[in-house]
């Protein structure tokens, strides 16, 4: 007879140790409906489309550095 989880033989009869089964220990924290609502539920309407805003400051940003940088060149050859 084997014995679970590699409890020593000697202390195998002693009623003060308890070992629980595998399915008790993981049950033992476990809700008792343990199914999760849907985070992103199937089906429905469909989302309303990304506003990528900023595009344009970006775009300017990118020019005004870039005009910065030939200016230097231009000025101090």
């Amino acid at each position: 007879m084997s014995i679970p989880h590699e409890i020593d033989r000697r202390a195998a009869g002693d009623p003060r140790n308890r070992y629980m089964s595998d399915e008790q220990f993981y049950r033992s924290d476990r809700p008792l409906h343990p199914v999760l609502p849907e985070d992103r539920p199937r089906g429905g309407a469909a989302p309303a489309p990304m506003k990528h805003r900023g595009a344009w400051s970006t775009v300017l940003l990118i020019v005004c550095i870039f005009l910065l940088i030939a200016a230097g060149i231009a000025l101090f050859p």
